[in-house]
């Protein structure tokens, strides 16, 4: 290629480089939301602090509690899985944005032919061999290489949102299942103390009948009322290897025990934080966040759409040599070259392109209602679970008197009967009803733990920890994949 070709070639690409100008279709905005200024049921003033700001072993400090999430952080399969996907969006974002860039080729031709030149001089073989580079460029005049690449960049946005979103589900199903092993670790405790209960009742019953004051019927109603309570012992027992079992599949480990820490009585209450501004949950909750980003990719899609019903400007170049000897193929004598300009665009496609983009239209509603819908759920959520916070502890407060009642109740009503003044069912339903009331008790425990697990959850716990540190103190977990930007603001 001569030096003035080769000066108008890269002065016709710095042209239409010059030409590229805004890509066509809207460009994203947030839609709009009511956002409520305070959380329904939020006994404080709204304030910036939040409970989410915590990093997870903050709120949860139980150091086999934190072990075990520690575990599953770095052992679960779907989170494994999370990772996977980002890993694969980040790659295919690459695939999208390569056509924006000129794609350089070679080829090369070998042959032998056999040509009829005329019946004077007959006809002659030869080899003719071949070899150049090529060039073709899409020049992205309309953005729709730039909008395809906007919307996948906005895909891998969503997919690193679900793996957060999977880290904070991971945090909060240990902590909850580990919460609920507790519960029923308590619950066989009573179940067992309360068999040893009713046991010393039968006797003290049998002991009365053998001696000829009791009846038959006392030690009936004492024995029923012991191989009742008897029957929950194996059934807490499957319930808790059950529950053992569901831990360990979020550990990512086989069926095995799991190590306990302090008692359910004992755990230790995340500090005093409030809930947050409603209106930072948007950018707190990573199901809200992803919800946008698929919003994000689908207002970039409308622009691609837009720009499929304008032409597509190519160039094409090829530069190599041609000869009947393969030596000859690189020197300067046997060289070919072009360059070609293209424009290529529709006139009658029946209807395709305007319904591709009515569908694109449709889709990019669909996300918006859907991620509105989704944010709506989450204050909700938060709502929820501040009330049944505050409802629990009166719950709890109540039960606790009742428990202490009925217990006085079986220590008066013992020393009533050995003395004659009360009847053997006056002992019994003393201590039928402090058993329900204890493992009532015992369930209230439970959930004051829980629901600070779901409140974490529903606000987004942990959304200031980068993504490879979500272990306790901060440790690394898996290198986190650095989501490339899509240019837009949130």
């Amino acid at each position: 290629m001569s030096a003035g070709v080769l000066g108008r070639t890269l002065a016709s690409l710095a042209v239409a480089a010059f030409l590229v100008g805004c890509p066509v279709g809207p460009n994203y905005q947030r839609p709009e939301i009511l956002t409520p200024p305070t959380y329904r049921g939020a006994i404080d003033p709204a304030e910036a602090a939040s409970l989410a700001d915590l990093p997870w072993w903050k709120v949860f400090s139980d150091p086999v509690l934190q072990g075990l999430i520690d575990e599953a952080i770095r052992s679960n399969y779907d989170l494994r899985t999370a990772v996977a996907r980002v890993e694969q969006a980040q790659a295919l974002v690459g695939v999208v944005r390569a056509p924006f860039f000129p794609q350089v080729g070679y080829q090369g031709n070998a042959s032998r032919q056999r040509q009829f030149i005329s019946p004077e001089f007959g006809s002659t073989t030869f080899n003719l061999f071949s070899g150049a580079f090529n060039l073709a460029w899409e020049i992205d005049v309309w953005g729709r290489i730039r909008r395809a690449t906007e919307a996948a960049q906005a895909e891998l946005l969503a997919t690193e949102e679900f793996r957060r979103g999977v880290l904070l589900s991971l945090v909060s199903s240990v902590a909850q299942a580990y919460f609920e092993l507790l519960e029923l670790d308590s619950e066989l405790a009573i179940a067992k103390a309360t068999v040893v209960s009713f046991t010393e009742t039968l006797q003290l019953f049998e002991r009365r009948y053998q001696g000829g004051v009791g009846s038959k019927l006392q030690t009936d109603r004492a024995g029923a009322a012991l191989y009742e309570t008897e029957a929950t012992v194996p059934s807490l027992e499957a319930q808790i290897v059950a529950k053992e079992n569901q831990i360990n599949v979020l550990l990512g480990r086989n069926p095995d025990t799991i190590l306990r820490g302090a008692l359910l009585i004992d755990q230790v209450a995340p500090p005093e934080v409030p809930a947050g501004l409603p209106s930072e949950l948007l950018v707190r909750r990573p199901d809200l966040r992803e919800a946008e980003d698929t919003i994000v990719s689908a207002n970039a899609q409308v622009g691609v759409a837009v720009a499929n019903f304008f032409p597509r400007i190519g160039l094409t170049s090829l530069y190599g040599g041609e000869s009947l000897e393969l030596k000859d193929v690189v020197k300067s004598s046997a060289n070919i070259w072009n360059v070609v300009g293209s424009v290529a665009g529709p006139i009658f496609t029946g209807g395709q392109l305007i319904e591709q983009y009515r569908a694109q239209v449709a889709a990019w509603e669909q996300a918006k209602t859907q991620w509105a819908q989704s944010v709506i759920s989450a204050f909700s959520e938060v709502s929820s679970a501040l009330v049944l916070q505050q409802k629990l502890a009166e719950v709890r407060d109540a039960q606790e008197k009742t428990v202490r009642a009925y217990e006085g109740s079986v220590r008066l009503s013992l020393l009533r009967y050995n003395t004659g003044l009360a009847n053997y069912y006056e002992v019994l339903e003393a201590q039928q009803l402090l058993f329900p009331a204890q493992l009532d008790l015992t369930r209230t425990q439970r959930d004051q733990l829980i629901i600070v697990v779901q409140l974490y959850r529903a606000l987004g716990g942990g959304w200031e920890l980068p993504t490879e540190r979500w272990t306790a103190g901060g440790g690394e977990v898996v290198p986190a994949v650095q989501p490339a930007s899509t240019g837009t603001d949130r």
